[in-house]
């Protein structure tokens, strides 16, 4: 029997590894941790020597292939090599001229139906897989043209986000409903094909979890708390079907881990890099870099905070610490906050700082890649007060540089963080139940207490906590996950023993 081959559909991936095609070395499209997962897992996969292929737009200018970098012999060269290879792109010229992933409003739905008309019409044709792996609304109508073909589908839920449209608009677009529409989710249960046709809206990210036989969330705290009611803002459609087949037994909840360039090590964006018994002094270091950049007093001596997620009120919870900021500044002299992120809530920072005259302890500042992974490289400490969080990242990133997690107990968070016991030399983080700004207080004393501790005490305990953070966050353990739940799927090892040696 051969090896089961596998088709992983996505519309962002952060690389591909070598030898699974002549340009998989300039391909990189991401827009979030999707990217991050798609690439840990075909990188798995082919390392493995499983039969992995992957279905992506063609992102000419992102993939840096410009058309007018290539001549035609080329391009058809380029071209007639894809078949024999892993890498299968969609083509529309709707994806060549892009710089990003998604578009605002109505344009994304234009790209996902483009992207899946092509994987439908073409590439699973050409492929022939036995699993197709599916990731969020995109890709949504995958899973109802699997299951027409019998092919088991794993549809991978990576955020609540959805787009609505109706078999009419489908068809338009080259894709041939008709063959399996009664896979997908509509508004109303259809009366028929015809009825249901331009009127009866259907969800896609609801769809996908309808359709598919297997589904995951990307942690597996957050998979219950949609399961059980929680988080208002999920719509019925989508929380139902997750609960249908998590009540099923088909819906599982695998964590994401942070890029593999996450690393102190190795980090080319820090001034001064180290590892778990260099941390003490190439921290302080990186401390007085970063207090400089953002105005801040320059003390390596000083508890300084990190804030690296968006500004976001309605998931990321600033407020909560705009509510306490002054008080707990004025309560510890000795700590700092750095703000390094964008959205709504960047203003109140400012006008805390200017208000109170504060420049010197309170440093905020536009997201940047290279500052943000200074941050995690200089502070003691990362905010993470989210109301929700599907999985994260800045928590698992954090301890990996030596930066311990201030957290709100809920989603990835709880799954990731655990509180730090001196004593017993457990936990890595400092997580709070209530969701308020006295909650976010009590947890940020925690960290002070943490603080004061001697220096032979944090710098054992942060030692500890770097080294168990690499072994536990990365992803080759999320991608032996991914790698099980295939294997349940299909019944049958991913690899043959004898083809893996």
């Amino acid at each position: 029997m051969k090896n089961p081959r596998i088709l992983i559909v996505t519309p962002e991936i952060t690389y591909l590894p070598e030898g699974m095609g002549n340009l998989a070395g300039r391909m990189s499209a991401k827009a979030g941790g999707m990217a991050d997962v798609s690439a840990s897992l075909v990188q798995a996969l082919h390392s493995l020597g499983a039969d992995v292929h992957v279905a992506l737009p063609h992102y000419r200018r992102m993939f840096h292939v410009e058309t007018a970098q290539l001549v035609a012999d080329e391009l058809r060269k380029y071209k007639s090599h894809l078949p024999d290879e892993r890498i299968h792109l969609a083509e529309d010229r709707c994806f060549y001229y892009r710089d990003t992933v998604y578009s605002r409003g109505d344009g994304n739905i234009k790209l996902a139906l483009a992207f899946q008309r092509e994987v439908i019409n073409n590439i699973i044709p050409r492929v022939q897989p036995d699993l197709i792996h599916c990731n969020d609304w995109m890709t949504g109508l995958v899973p109802a043209a699997a299951r027409r073909e019998g092919i088991p589908c794993l549809f991978t839920v990576h955020n609540i986000h959805t787009q609505k449209l109706t078999l009419a608009q489908i068809e338009d677009a080259g894709i041939d409903a008709a063959e399996f529409w009664m896979h997908l989710y509509y508004g109303y249960p259809p009366y028929n094909y015809e009825e249901s046709r331009n009127q009866n809206m259907i969800d896609l990210q609801a769809s996908g979890c309808f359709a598919a036989h297997f589904i995951n969330t990307v942690s597996p705290t957050f998979l219950t708390e949609i399961v059980n009611g929680w988080h208002s803002f999920i719509p019925d459609s989508i929380r139902n079907e997750i609960r249908n087949k998590y009540n099923a037994g088909c819906a599982a909840g695998i964590l994401n881990a942070p890029d593999s360039a996450d690393n102190p090590q190795t980090d080319a964006k820090i001034p001064f890099r180290y590892g778990p018994e260099t941390h003490a002094e190439m921290k302080r270091r990186n401390k007085l870099a970063l207090q400089h950049a953002l105005g801040l007093e320059e003390n390596a001596d000083r508890a300084l905070f990190f804030w690296p997620s968006r500004l976001d009120p309605v998931q990321k919870g600033p407020q909560l610490l705009t509510d306490i900021t002054y008080r707990f500044l004025e309560k510890h002299p000795d700590a700092q906050l750095a703000i390094i992120a964008n959205g709504p809530y960047q203003q109140p920072f400012w006008d805390i700082q200017n208000f109170h005259g504060i420049h010197s302890r309170l440093g905020v500042h536009n997201f940047d890649a290279r500052l943000s992974a200074l941050g995690f490289a200089a502070s003691d400490f990362t905010l993470m007060p989210s109301l929700f969080e599907p999985c994260g990242l800045p928590q698992m990133q954090a301890p990996i540089y030596g930066s311990l997690a201030v957290a709100h107990n809920t989603g990835g968070l709880h799954d990731t963080v655990e509180t730090l016991d001196v004593a017993s030399s457990t936990g890595n983080g400092f997580v709070f139940d209530t969701y308020d700004s006295g909650g976010l207080f009590w947890a940020m004393d925690k960290a002070m207490d943490f603080f004061h501790e001697s220096a032979d005490v944090r710098a054992r305990e942060i030692s500890r906590i770097m080294v168990e953070s690499r072994r536990r966050f990365n992803h080759e353990a999320c991608a032996k996950e991914y790698i099980k739940l295939y294997e349940q799927m299909l019944d049958r090892p991913l690899v043959r023993k004898e083809m893996a040696e």
